[in-house]
């Protein structure tokens, strides 16, 4: 007994017993860690060739490293210049690429949607992965979180919708102007991974909408609300492009009054 307690007391005890500690928690971690996310299975050589890539065609507005190019006086509002992309993250590029509204073809307030995209899904990964490893950003979202027909709350998603994005997308998600050649555009016939993208980053003019603010389950409900409003139609009869009173009063007056004017001619002829 007073040879152990002598073990005990001797001055490399301590020692010992944290470096067996340390072992003991990193093999445990090891074996329990869950999997690395897909970001992981990014390789050098992808990340090379989104280098490449980004220089052939991006490096032009958004600057050599993706630092960004400052705009020119009087042109902050026509867009003829790139942000840095260096924290974008790879949500973004997908987002913007995938929708082809990047590369832009001429600098205007806003870059329009555009169903060619000019990249294969292979060349944004690669750009993607580069701009990526700039500096932590947004990444893509996991296939949980774009399920939105089996794990959804439509209910639930309308009053995030109404609350969030209605005043720029409209009740209807058919979009609405915004100021200075601007706005929200529409969002039927959008793939769910591309408004969960959008509200990640906030493109354009819309805000960000990060975890802090909408959840990831916030985000799947919001997709479920605008997905199902779209697929159900307009069972009350002609939609008038969902915009509202607007479109409604002006049906009214272009029609409901010509008729009017047309019934009012064709009696006082009746009466001559």
């Amino acid at each position: 007994m007073n040879a152990l307690a002598a073990r005990r007391r001797h001055p490399a005890a301590i020692a010992l017993l944290l470096m067996v500690a340390l072992l003991v928690t990193g093999g445990l971690y090891a074996a329990l860690a869950p999997e690395p996310a897909a970001a992981a299975a990014v390789t050098a050589d992808q990340v090379s060739e989104g280098q490449a890539l980004f220089r052939a065609n991006c490096a032009s507005c958004h600057g050599l490293n993706a630092e960004g190019n400052a705009p020119d006086p009087g042109q902050e509002e026509e867009g003829a210049y790139g942000p840095t992309l260096v924290g974008a993250g790879a949500a973004s590029v997908h987002f913007q690429m995938e929708t082809g509204r990047m590369p832009m073809a001429a600098p205007r307030p806003q870059a329009p949607r555009v169903n060619q995209v000019e990249f294969s899904d292979e060349q944004i990964e690669a750009i993607a992965a580069y701009v990526a490893s700039l500096g932590p950003g947004p990444a893509r979202p996991d296939e949980e979180w774009l399920d939105w027909e089996g794990q959804g709350d439509a209910g639930r998603g309308g009053t995030l919708y109404r609350s969030n994005c209605a005043m720029c997308h409209s009740s209807a998600a058919a979009g609405g102007a915004l100021t200075r050649g601007k706005y929200a555009p529409t969002l039927e016939d959008v793939e769910p991974v591309h408004i969960y993208e959008a509200m990640l980053t906030g493109p354009q003019n819309m805000p960000v909408f990060n975890d802090a603010n909408l959840s990831p389950e916030d985000k799947r409900d919001v997709i479920a609300y605008v997905k199902q409003m779209h697929a159900t139609g307009n069972p009350g009869g002609l939609s008038l492009g969902n915009l509202g009173p607007s479109s409604e009063a002006l049906f009214i007056w272009v029609f409901g009054l010509g008729i009017m004017i047309g019934t009012a001619v064709w009696v006082g002829q009746k009466g001559a």
